[in-house]
């Protein structure tokens, strides 16, 4: 099994796939790189080098008390992109992922970077604070790891069921399969790594990373998006970034890149050949 040791002695998993100009693809929380399966593959046969891997406490790496923050995703990424020696990649990131490639860029800069795409992305800031009257108040983001820490099992599966999809909407067919691979990939994580990253996705502040990032950008976000509201993030990081092109999706949920992989590919695609 593939692995890199990030600097704390932490074994990060990763799959790198094919060859050509890489693709490096940073999940959303609580899940692992198998979130990314449809794109890897859509990607891979279209020529790239895809890789994408677990972060700390997520899928197949090591479970750990410590280190739940994005100064330690940002580093535990460069230690991917280091020990494979990726140049000229295209940095994609969906939810806490897009925090992620925000930060990795913004801490550990863009030499290695051709292109950055936030999907249903965290940035610039989720939690509610008197400079950002459009975030979600905290007590949101309490309720979360208060339903996490009393069930996480039934918590993730109402989540996957409910507003992660859009499986809560009218005339919206939920999935079973793909609520039962959401909580798999949730289930196979660490209760303390999730529990921590909420405060992770939801408190971190990324507009100064975001105003550092000068490659091309990619802002693709649902209007429907019930977990990232667009208002609060994609519309402002589309603001803050020096080159970026938003791209609104009508009706499209917070796991767009899932249910809608058609169409996300080939924006995915466009851009990236653009």
């Amino acid at each position: 099994m593939p692995t890199v040791t990030t600097s704390d002695g932490l074994e990060i998993f990763y799959k790198d796939y094919g060859s050509g100009q890489p693709i490096v693809f940073c999940h959303g929380w609580p899940l692992s790189s198998d979130d990314w399966d449809t794109q890897m593959l859509f990607f891979l046969n279209a020529g790239f080098r895809v890789v994408a891997a677990d972060r700390r406490g997520h899928g197949r790496s090591t479970q750990t008390a410590d280190g739940h923050d994005m100064d330690h995703y940002a580093d535990d990424l460069a230690a991917v992109v280091n020990h494979l020696d990726l140049h000229d990649a295209v940095f994609v990131g969906h939810s806490t992922g897009g925090g992620e490639v925000a930060h990795y860029l913004g801490r550990h800069g863009q030499d290695r970077a051709a292109g950055a795409v936030l999907i249903s992305a965290v940035p610039p800031l989720m939690v509610q604070t008197d400079a950002n009257p459009k975030g979600t108040p905290k007590s949101a983001f309490d309720d979360l790891q208060a339903q996490l820490a009393a069930n996480r099992s039934v918590f993730y599966r109402d989540l996957a069921a409910g507003p992660f999809y859009g499986f809560n909407r009218p005339g919206r067919d939920p999935q079973e399969a793909i609520i039962q691979n959401w909580w798999r990939q949730g289930m196979t994580g660490g209760t303390k790594a999730h529990y921590d990253g909420i405060v992770a996705f939801s408190q971190t502040d990324f507009t100064d990373d975001l105003k550092k990032i000068s490659v091309p950008a990619l802002v693709m976000h649902g209007d429907d998006d019930q977990i990232v509201p667009i208002d609060a993030s994609a519309r402002m990081s589309a603001q803050v970034l020096q080159n970026a092109t938003l791209k609104i999706y009508e009706g499209f949920p917070h796991g767009m890149p899932t249910t809608e992989a058609p169409t996300i590919n080939a924006d995915l695609l466009e851009f990236i050949r653009s």
